[in-house]
């Protein structure tokens, strides 16, 4: 029941956002790494970026949903069931609701992770998204502090939601 609450409330403000006209995108390159097509993460340069921030991925324990997946403020890293081919599926209103994860520099795998399943997807809006275990990664605007899982099992925009475990498996259900 919280997390439908808190699905619920997510969704009126990216609709509240959506309808005051605000939005997002972001620049970014082409690149891609053991899980995504092209050029590998570390070949990737910042296109029209001020500077080269690098996205850094590192596992922790969250909620009952065990070690998984988190960015570099500790927030909850989700992914995507309708993204397929390691190609992101959530844009607009979706990507308002779930950030992606994008760098402008290499992605680092940091504490509990395997660098070897991390890389980089080429959004169509430009962006860089961090890819892990071949599935582009995510934040959820209902996590507001580190520990927070609000999205776990969540579905919205066409499918469900769910951190991933460091070995690439998804967490909750």
């Amino acid at each position: 029941m919280i997390r439908s609450l808190s699905a619920i409330a997510a969704l009126a403000m990216v609709a509240a956002l959506a309808i005051a006209g605000c939005g997002g995108s972001s620049s970014g390159s082409s690149g891609s790494g053991a899980y995504g097509s092209g050029e590998s993460a570390a070949s990737t340069k910042a296109e029209g970026s001020e500077s080269a921030a690098a996205a850094a991925v590192s596992a922790a324990s969250v909620g009952d949903v065990g070690k998984v997946l988190v960015d570099s403020k500790g927030l909850t890293l989700y992914y995507f069931e309708k993204d397929k081919g390691g190609k992101s599926a959530c844009y607009g209103a979706c990507a308002s609701a779930w950030p992606p994860l994008t760098t402008s520099g290499t992605a680092h795998g940091m504490s509990g992770v395997d660098a070897s399943k991390l890389g980089t997807t080429k959004r169509s809006d430009g962006a860089v998204q961090v890819t892990y275990a071949g599935w582009p990664l995510y934040t959820y605007v209902a996590d507001t502090k580190p520990g927070e899982d609000n999205g776990t099992d969540v579905k919205a925009f066409g499918a469900p939601w769910y951190p991933l475990h460091p070995n690439g498996e998804k967490a909750g259900d």
